[in-house]
């Protein structure tokens, strides 16, 4: 059981490394990697977790002090990975069990495809799934956080595509532990997304940092932090400016970051959020 202090001063922003970023890596080999660098947190992959072992994976974070900022990702449910609603609403309230064993700060959700629906019967069957996983993820402190992706690259993945939709499902379904992920690389060339942030800081519960040269075309494609043309430093201190004190979770991959080594790539991100004082503040 854990014990909690009230005398704790508040938290402040987790930096965290996602898993994807080194995904030839062993689980190993990103713990030792990321904690030796500095980082506290790390963004589990399932796929990763399923081949380590969750009772492994919570030894070996409790031996490297690496708290979860995230676990990703469930989803699918309107059909477009070829699963049955259903399946994907099982394997999500697994995932949710997961997440709570994991102390995870947040279990990401994708919503699938709009796969040949109607916009609208795809948005319904959406708020279903999240109605029955939120009751769920209620019961085991479990906070569920739906990632609004580029359309540009993330058509079979989500038909949720910006900040506006993604608050408007939110409200919808009306849980206390629904919010979103914020990442840059999906939603930060939008010229409007600054404008958004003091609305959707409220529901935020994790911010993905990812940087681009272009707008995405196709497969993900990422560059190292501060190469592209995401406005990272305006969008860090608008966070900043309203109080979000939730975890930084670096998210690095693609063509572009393909050339570099991950100890080059993990040591440049920490570069880079070393040069932010009085905007990024480690836990």
């Amino acid at each position: 059981m854990d014990h909690f202090s009230t005398s704790k001063p508040p938290r402040k922003n987790t930096l965290a490394i996602s898993q994807l970023s080194t995904l030839r890596w062993s689980f190993t080999e990103d713990v030792q990697a990321y904690a030796s660098r500095g980082f506290s947190g790390i963004g589990v992959y399932r796929p990763k977790l399923e081949d380590f072992g969750l009772d492994r994976t919570i030894e070996l974070l409790a031996e490297a002090n690496l708290s979860v900022t995230s676990l990703s990702w469930v989803g699918g449910f309107t059909g477009s990975d070829g699963r049955a609603t259903d399946d994907a609403i099982a394997d999500a309230i697994h995932a949710v069990r997961d997440a709570a064993n994991l102390k995870a700060e947040t279990l990401i959700v994708l919503a699938g495809g709009q796969n040949n629906h109607i916009r609208n019967h795809a948005r319904r069957t959406l708020c279903d799934a999240l109605h029955e996983i939120a009751g769920v993820a209620e019961e085991f402190g479990v906070r569920l956080s739906l990632e609004p992706f580029h359309p540009g690259c993330g058509d079979e993945w989500s038909f949720v595509n910006d900040l506006q939709s993604t608050l408007d499902i939110i409200e919808t379904v009306n849980s206390p532990n629904l919010g979103l992920v914020l990442d840059t690389y999906h939603v930060g060339m939008d010229e409007e997304v600054v404008r958004w942030l003091p609305d959707v800081v409220p529901h935020l519960h994790l911010v993905q940092l990812g940087d681009a040269k272009h707008s995405p075309l196709g497969e993900m494609n990422r560059c190292l932090l501060g190469d592209g043309c995401v406005p990272l430093r305006t969008i860090l201190e608008t966070l900043h400016e309203y109080h979000y004190d939730g975890p930084l979770e670096v998210e690095l991959i693609g063509e572009d970051v393909e050339t570099h080594s991950y100890d080059e790539i993990l040591d440049h991100a920490r570069n880079f959020l070393d040069r932010m004082p009085g905007r990024v503040e480690q836990r």
